[in-house]
């Protein structure tokens, strides 16, 4: 009766052991297929987004239509060999400069190859093109780095925006203050007085709040962001700012190339000012990034409205500029984010 008693439980005991071990081993190829269709389901999902994102931009343009566009484009010099060559290779340089700063900022980090950045840059710029102000870029650049380097990789993609945005604000206020000078243009300094105070009080309350536990993000204080950015050293952040900067001088001088093919006959120095003026205006206005080519027109016309530019001409080129850099390049960013591949962020290389 004991034996009897004792073979039964070791019968059960081994009954239980292959039942556990059956049920932890069978889940296994049918949760990596659920993952692999979530990951394929999400990259087929954002390409489609940004297709269509663009082709919604291009088709139902409400300052400009299409067919006007491509009619402006075609009475234009724009279809010349050296002038298509000029305005690609700008293109290809302004974007070719992002994937050395972004290599350079990494390398912080770990060593990444060139096509690894390019990898990183064009796809997260498809990812994120029609995110409010491309936020998604942060998240899409953490994605392709393992989960211990992300909190860093946000901190050096916020470096890079920083420097560009400093950029475009130093050249945007030398241009604007000699814009205004130029044509004697009253400004509502009362409003302009106005909206100074309330960035500089909320901006003190958000830094006196981030100084107390309670309020920071999970991860986050003032203390962390300057040690971080003392152990980036000063040779990256250099580099970063002289790419940044380099990087303006390109795009803001292919803006002004497209408006001598557009047939502009202004001095050099009073159109770098409009364009620089731009480029300021647009970047400090709080706004949704799928509203970026109308918030430009509108400043563009009213700038170039005191050069005697034709509207449609302006709105073309801000189109165009738009087209060239970043359009192309997201439709190459598509390639990349289909490509993505979740296991390449298990990267085993060393960090520094």
């Amino acid at each position: 009766m004991i034996y009897a008693l004792k073979i039964r439980k070791s019968s059960s005991l081994s009954i239980y052991i292959w039942r556990n071990a059956l049920f932890c081993s069978m889940p296994i190829l049918p949760s990596l297929k659920k993952k692999q269709l979530i990951t394929f389901t999400i990259k087929i999902a954002i390409v489609i987004g940004a297709t269509y994102f663009i082709y919604n931009k291009l088709m139902h343009n409400a300052q400009l239509d299409f067919n006007t566009f491509l009619s402006q484009v075609k009475t234009s010099k724009l279809f010349h060999s050296i002038t298509i060559f000029i305005l690609v290779f700008s293109t290809f340089l302004n974007w070719f400069l992002e994937i050395v700063k972004w290599k350079t900022l990494v390398n912080h980090i770990k060593t990444i190859t060139f096509w690894q950045s390019t990898t990183h840059t064009l796809g997260s710029l498809t990812a994120s093109l029609f995110t409010p102000n491309r936020i998604g870029e942060y998240g899409a650049k953490a994605l392709y780095f393992p989960k211990a380097q992300r909190k860093r990789i946000l901190g050096l993609n916020f470096l890079g925006n920083s420097a560009q945005l400093l950029a475009t604000v130093v050249f945007g206020l030398i241009g604007f203050s000699f814009f205004v000078y130029e044509f004697s243009i009253e400004l509502p300094w009362r409003k302009i007085t106005r909206m100074i105070f309330l960035v500089v009080f909320f901006g003190g309350i958000f830094l006196l709040g981030s100084k107390q536990k309670r309020f920071q993000i999970k991860g986050f204080s003032w203390e962390r962001l300057k040690s971080f950015i003392k152990k980036v050293g000063f040779s990256i952040h250099l580099k970063n700012i002289s790419f940044s900067v380099i990087r303006y001088l390109i795009f803001s001088h292919q803006f002004y190339f497209l408006l001598l093919v557009f047939g502009l006959n202004t001095s050099y120095g009073i159109t770098m000012s409009a364009i620089t003026a731009m480029y300021l205006i647009t970047s400090v206005i709080p706004m949704l990034f799928i509203f970026d080519v109308v918030v430009k027109g509108s400043v563009a016309v009213w700038l170039f409205g005191y050069l005697h530019v034709p509207e449609l001409s302006i709105l073309s080129v801000v189109l165009l500029m738009w087209i060239l850099n970043f359009v192309f390049p997201s439709i190459l960013g598509s390639y990349f984010v289909l490509s993505f591949n979740t296991s390449t962020t298990e990267d085993k290389s060393t960090a520094v």
